[in-house]
């Protein structure tokens, strides 16, 4: 009793103890996912990719179907503060586990209102297009596995699609695009680099001088490692069936055949012969391309884009040999290559 006097004479003086952290967000439950369904009905999907792996490219191409809309970089699990933001605070569950708040049911209200709140801006835009199928796409390279695990606690019901490029390719995308952003992240040397390649591409291209630098290759062919491992093997740890990747090359070979495998795994109707015409058609042209040419035609006009096998006349054999070290063996696991020597 005298505990009680303390303690209450405590919070009268002092308030409410303020709690240091929340407890993790609860996963969706079985029950909560079909309350919310009966408002918002369509089925979803999430294209997951390594920055620079064709994900833009594979969202126009999907939603090219009339059943199928898909919009970009919501980043609802990809790119800090993400959705969970929205609650992720002791305050924020206070109020949503509060005892007198009696819409709760006894149970952390947070994952319905991520869910709620994810959901409201995927199926409006979808509702807009007329089109029952919705998903969102947004790349992400430095939080790996972390994404399919908080995808699944709110979306255990969602499908997955992974899409996957030449981790070289990857290196030479990126590093143009730093580029051509004239990036923050650009270092003294590779403000050198880029200067002497406006100068002088001849170098560059021949295998004389490198783009790159060591910590630009391991770094990122040490991200393009892990994200292929984690996100492959968690998808298919806790989505099963309602996982599928893909390569960009395959991609970019043979469109319809790699399409209209997406589409009937995401449940359409019917994939008519029609859109192949479609799919060349949107291939064809590369707003990308476009934009990096507005922001500096002196560098990305050097490099080709979105082709596949740039990496092949930028490489110098140390380029080889250090992205070997990293990441050789991925490449063999995801076959771009038969074994190291390349």
């Amino acid at each position: 009793m005298f505990s009680r006097i303390k303690s209450a004479a405590r919070i009268l003086l002092k308030g409410e103890p303020k709690k240091k952290a929340r407890t993790p967000i609860p996963a969706i439950t079985t029950e909560e996912l079909a309350e919310i369904k009966q408002f918002f009905p369509r089925e979803k999907f999430f294209i997951m990719g390594h920055a620079r792996s064709g994900t833009t490219l594979l969202m126009r191409l999907l939603r090219l179907h009339d059943e199928v809309h898909c919009n970009y970089q919501a980043h609802f699990f990809t790119r800090k503060p993400m959705l969970k933001s929205l609650v992720d605070t002791p305050e924020a569950e206070e109020w949503l586990t509060r005892k007198s708040n009696r819409w709760n049911h006894g149970r952390d209200l947070s994952p319905l209102v991520l869910r709620a709140a994810a959901d409201f801006i995927m199926e409006r835009d979808a509702a807009r297009e007329g089109k029952h199928i919705v998903g969102d796409k947004s790349p992400s390279s430095t939080i790996h596995g972390q994404i399919v695990r908080d995808t699944h606690l709110l979306y255990p019901d969602a499908k997955l699609i992974y899409i996957v490029r030449d981790g070289r390719d990857v290196l030479t995308s990126e590093r143009f695009r730093n580029f051509v952003e004239e990036s923050k992240f650009l270092t003294t040397e590779d403000k050198r680099i880029m200067a002497d390649l406006k100068a002088d591409s001849a170098p560059f291209s021949d295998g004389r001088r490198s783009i790159f630098n060591e910590a630009s290759i391991r770094n990122i062919a040490k991200r393009w490692v892990d994200d292929l491992h984690e996100i492959d093997s968690e998808s298919k740890r806790l989505y099963a069936g309602n996982y599928i990747s893909l390569r960009y090359e395959d991609m970019l070979a043979q469109p319809f055949t790699e399409l209209s495998r997406l589409w009937k795994f995401l449940g359409v109707k019917k994939v008519n012969k029609s859109l192949e015409k479609q799919l060349l058609a949107e291939m064809s042209s590369n707003p990308d391309e476009e934009w990096q040419a507005k922001r500096n035609e002196g560098i990305a006009s050097f490099l080709p884009k979105g082709q596949a096998g740039n990496w092949r006349r930028l490489f110098t054999e140390k380029d080889k040999a250090l992205f070997k070290e990293v990441a050789g063996d991925m490449l063999v696991t995801w076959g771009y290559e038969k074994d190291l020597n390349w």
